[in-house]
C-alpha cells in the first residue's frame, strides 16, 4: 500500500495543510477529517500544500469538491499550490484550474487571500 501522510500548521492568514505521498480512495478520507475540522473551527482560509504530494486519484480530487462550496459561502477559499507536473495534469484535465486558484508556491497563495 502506498503511503499518505499530512501535516498542518496555522497562522494568522491561513491554515496550511501538507500533502506527503499518494492521495487516493485509500488516503483521501484522512485529507477530508483534516480539512473537515479546521472549517469546524471556523477557519476558511485554506491552503494546501502538494509539494510533497507524489499522486492524487479522482478519490482525492473528490475531496476537494465537498468543501468548497461551504468555504466560500463563508468567505473563505482553498488555494492549492505547489503542484508536480503531474499532479497538476490530473487536475487540469478535469478543469480543476477554472474553479480553483492553482499557483507555484505557498507565499502566492498567500496573496491571492488578499
Amino acid at each position: 500500500m502506498n503511503k499518505f501522510s499530512l501535516e498542518q500548521k496555522s497562522n494568522d492568514r491561513a491554515e496550511v495543510i501538507y500533502l506527503n505521498g499518494f492521495l487516493d480512495a485509500h488516503t483521501a478520507p484522512q485529507l477530508e477529517t483534516a480539512i473537515s475540522i479546521v472549517i469546524s473551527q471556523g477557519k476558511n482560509r485554506i491552503i494546501v500544500n502538494f509539494n510533497n504530494l507524489e499522486y492524487i486519484s479522482s478519490a482525492g480530487l473528490g475531496v476537494f469538491m465537498v468543501f468548497i462550496e461551504e468555504v466560500r459561502a463563508n468567505s473563505g477559499d482553498i488555494k492549492l499550490a505547489g503542484m508536480k507536473p503531474k499532479v497538476f495534469t490530473v487536475f487540469d484535465l478535469l478543469g480543476f484550474p477554472m474553479l480553483f486558484d492553482i499557483v507555484d508556491t505557498e507565499e502566492e497563495a498567500f496573496a491571492k487571500f488578499n
